[in-house]
């Protein structure tokens, strides 16, 4: 007897989902359209219970292994699997060579790959609703930081215009003490009149050390760029509605870390039983690995390290290469085709971990002997998720002494 009697493939949209209905023997049964509401998603539990098969009998293909239609699936006890959509393309040159496509196509060729080629897919599971948000935070603090960048590099480009000595501090503009200088002193003929106390007083709040009050007053007090009156006041504005802005970010950014903090400290803290509680005490054992770094990992990868998988977990993280050889060609190249996320977060935990581990740093040595820079991170990185994957599995933490040197 089949493990499945009823196969349905989904054409995911954000308007109109596309269902088709198969039989093991590959057959349609019921072709379908729903809307991406409410209605629509129960309408759609209703048709696939209409057949009187039970629930985990009834296997789902879709695209996506998130979101709304994933979910509610899940909630009803269907069995969802997920496929690659440059995967699925391929599966479409089984049912036309022509190049047509059209959503009922894509439904029909989903339902019938999982039909007969499941291994291509990944059964999609409920995961602890901690993770998902753990995966939230993770994806807000990266994007708060490149907003952040962003808008300091446009202050920068302010102050190139009228005001570049100040840049001699505070090369990047990124830091609150010169937002709030900008805020006392716009203008460098302001800045000039400003008493020495108050530098002092500036510095000392902001608990800058790496220069004194008077290197900051001599500064300000060069002689500044001749700018007409109108472009003085034009940047100044300009300025004027920068500077609140950065703030509001890096206390954004402030505020999605310390919640990165506790939502980690509450899996680690969590059940025993609970496979994933268990793996962020491993996993923020390594050298390297920070709060920004367990999270995606975690996040991005929560899956993939509850199964232990090492071969995809070093494919989705991009430090598998890629060997493509025919004939007498034999080439081995990036792979460019990964989870960019999960790609960077083991490229600075790979950089972190050389400064902080021994083992790591003798590693990367020899690894740069023979590549360059970005090359010898990802075998290192490669390295560091085998030995994850080997802590994980058997449950110790990170010990340094245990650890051999694998000679490159």
């Amino acid at each position: 007897m089949a493990e499945f009697e009823l196969y349905v493939g989904v054409d995911w949209a954000t308007v109109m989902h596309q269902v088709c209905c198969l039989d093991p023997a590959g057959r349609i049964l019921k072709q379908i359209q729903v809307p991406h509401s409410g209605a629509g998603l129960a309408m759609l539990v209703t048709e696939l219970t209409s057949f009187g098969i039970p629930a985990d009998r009834i296997a789902v293909a879709i695209e996506r292994p998130d979101g709304a239609i994933v979910d509610g699936l899940l909630q009803h006890g269907f069995q969802v699997f997920a496929v690659n959509p440059k995967q699925l393309d391929r599966f479409r040159d089984r049912h036309t060579v022509a190049g047509a496509k059209d959503d009922r196509r894509d439904a029909l060729v989903a339902g019938d790959a999982l039909r007969t080629d499941r291994a291509a897919f990944r059964r999609v599971t409920d995961e602890d609703p901690r993770l998902v948000q753990l995966r939230e935070l993770s994806r807000l603090h990266g994007e708060l930081e490149q907003e952040l960048v962003r808008l300091a590099n446009r202050l920068r480009e302010q102050l190139l215009r009228f005001y570049p000595e100040l840049l001699k501090l505070c090369p990047a503009a990124n830091e609150p003490w010169l937002w709030q200088l900008l805020t006392m002193t716009p203008t460098p003929k302001e800045a000039q009149r400003v008493p020495l106390a108050r530098w002092r007083a500036l510095l000392r709040e902001h608990r800058i050390r790496r220069f004194s009050a008077e290197e900051l007053a001599a500064v300000v007090q060069a002689p500044p760029l001749p700018v007409s009156p109108g472009t003085l006041a034009a940047v100044t504005e300009h300025i004027e509605f920068l500077v609140p802005r950065l703030r509001l970010v890096r206390d954004q950014l402030t505020h999605a870390a310390r919640r990165l903090d506790s939502v980690l400290a509450a899996l680690a803290t969590g059940e025993a039983e609970a496979r994933e509680h268990r793996d962020v005490t491993v996993l923020r054992s390594l050298p390297g690995v920070g709060r920004v770094v367990a999270a995606t990992m975690l996040g991005e990868a929560s899956q993939l390290l509850a199964a232990r998988d090492y071969q995809t977990l070093r494919a989705h993280a991009g430090v598998a290469p890629v060997t493509r050889q025919s004939g007498k060609g034999h080439h081995v190249v990036i792979r460019r085709s990964c989870n960019h996320r999960l790609r960077d977060a083991v490229f600075h935990w790979a950089r972190n971990s050389i400064r902080l581990d021994e083992r790591s740093r003798a590693q990367y040595t020899r690894l740069r002997q023979r590549h360059g820079y970005a090359r010898a991170l990802r075998g290192l990185g490669d390295r560091l998720l085998g030995l994850l994957v080997a802590m994980l599995a058997s449950g110790t933490l990170y010990d340094p002494a245990r650890r051999r040197v694998v000679h490159a």
